[in-house]
């Protein structure tokens, strides 16, 4: 009787916006069941090949993923007729995720909520909830975080103190 050997791997990569990209390998490979009690070292080299296979599979997947994101990024920054050229790194607006993550951190910090939070994010950033890019929404979600942990007072971020 034959032995079925299932081997599978699954990556995801994390990337900016709370977005991600993911990719996933699973062989099926069918071997001679005596391996399992005769050659485990042979069973062993099965298992490493076919998870070497899988592994290489997935990372190459990944690879092609982020190649075509940061490809289209670029294309969306050419299209827009903005140069990439490291001189504006807050180009990329704030997600809607994090916007929404914004909102719902206002609501639980007591003397802030919604209706403030664009003088903070004036304050802090220098224009509203609105027209924040990624890192601004993501360095006003740290210090936001901070003032509901305690660790900055809210005053201090009314004043434009808090850092």
């Amino acid at each position: 009787m034959p032995l079925t050997l299932n081997v599978g791997l699954t990556k995801k990569h994390g990337l900016p916006d709370y977005g991600s990209v993911g990719a996933s390998c699973h062989v099926a490979v069918e071997l001679e069941s005596s391996l399992l009690h005769s050659d485990l070292d042979a069973l062993h080299r099965h298992i490493k090949n076919a998870y070497v296979a899988c592994s290489q599979a997935v990372n190459d997947e990944l690879k092609r993923q982020l190649a075509n994101d940061i490809h289209e990024v670029t294309e969306t920054t050419v299209s827009n007729g903005r140069s990439n050229n490291g001189s504006d790194t807050n180009s990329h607006r704030a997600s809607s995720k994090q916007r929404e993550y914004l909102n719902q951190l206002a609501r639980q910090i007591d003397g802030l909520g919604i209706r403030r939070l664009d003088f903070v994010a004036n304050t802090i950033c220098g224009k509203p909830v609105a027209e924040l890019s990624s890192l601004d929404a993501s360095s006003l979600i740290d210090t936001l975080k901070e003032v509901k942990a305690g660790h900055i007072s809210l005053d201090a971020v009314f004043q434009g103190t808090a850092t």
